[in-house]
Parts: C-alpha cells; sequence; structure tokens
C-alpha cells in the first residue's frame, strides 16, 4: 500500500465511501498510522490478522489503535483481537465516525494514535 499522505493528519471528513484529510480525498478506507495515511482494503465482514500487518508492523510507535467498524460499533473477529492482544496493543472499537472524531481529539493532543478506519456510505 502506497501512503496517501505521509506523517499524521486529522481527517477533515468521512462519508460517501471516503475520507477527506490535508487537503485530499480517498475513496475506500484507510490506517492513520504515524508513518502516513494509506489505502486499506480489508473486507469490512471478514476482518483477519493480515488486514493489520502495516498496523503491527508500527507497533512501537503506537500506544492506541482505533478500529472504526462502518456504520455501527461491532467488535473484530476473535483471531484479529487475539493478534493484536499479542503485539500488546490496546485497541478500541467504534463506529467509523465515533473513531474518526476520537482520532482527531487524540492527534490534537499529541498521542501515539493510529486508527484503521472503514469507509462509510450514508446513502445506503
Amino acid at each position: 500500500m502506497t501512503a496517501h499522505f505521509p506523517g499524521q493528519a486529522p481527517v477533515d471528513g468521512y462519508g460517501a465511501g471516503g475520507f477527506s484529510f490535508a487537503q485530499m480525498s480517498h475513496r475506500g478506507s484507510i490506517l492513520a498510522l504515524p508513518s502516513g495515511i494509506h489505502a486499506w482494503n480489508p473486507n469490512p465482514l471478514a476482518l483477519t490478522p493480515a488486514d493489520f500487518v502495516m498496523v503491527l508492523a508500527e507497533r512501537e510507535a503506537i500506544d492506541f489503535l482505533l478500529i472504526g467498524m462502518g456504520h455501527a460499533m461491532a467488535r473484530p473477529p476473535r483471531l484479529v483481537r487475539e493478534a493484536l492482544a499479542a503485539a500488546g496493543l490496546m485497541y478500541d472499537p467504534m463506529a467509523t465516525g465515533h473513531a474518526v472524531a476520537t482520532y482527531n481529539l487524540l492527534l490534537e493532543e499529541r498521542r501515539r494514535v493510529a486508527a484503521a478506519f472503514i469507509a462509510v456510505d450514508f446513502s445506503r
């Protein structure tokens, strides 16, 4: 995956199946990591530990991971939870809108936060 934006930036908007940040926009899901904002293409109905390889690769620079699960809060599958826990990574799954707001707040506080945002589309 190629970084769309190097470094961290707040997410300015979400919906219509994508996100806006740093005067850019991206259609689809994203990973907001210390290294940058990356395109992310998970199956939102069947997340796997492989979907979080980039997150785990940057584990040492992350204190907290937010997971925007889509329209509503849902727990990630057991194997994902186990992989994140085995890496010692604290995480919080929530609806994508809440995850975006929390990410922006923690980023503003200069916390070592990362996020995995599943895109949502309000037209459906």
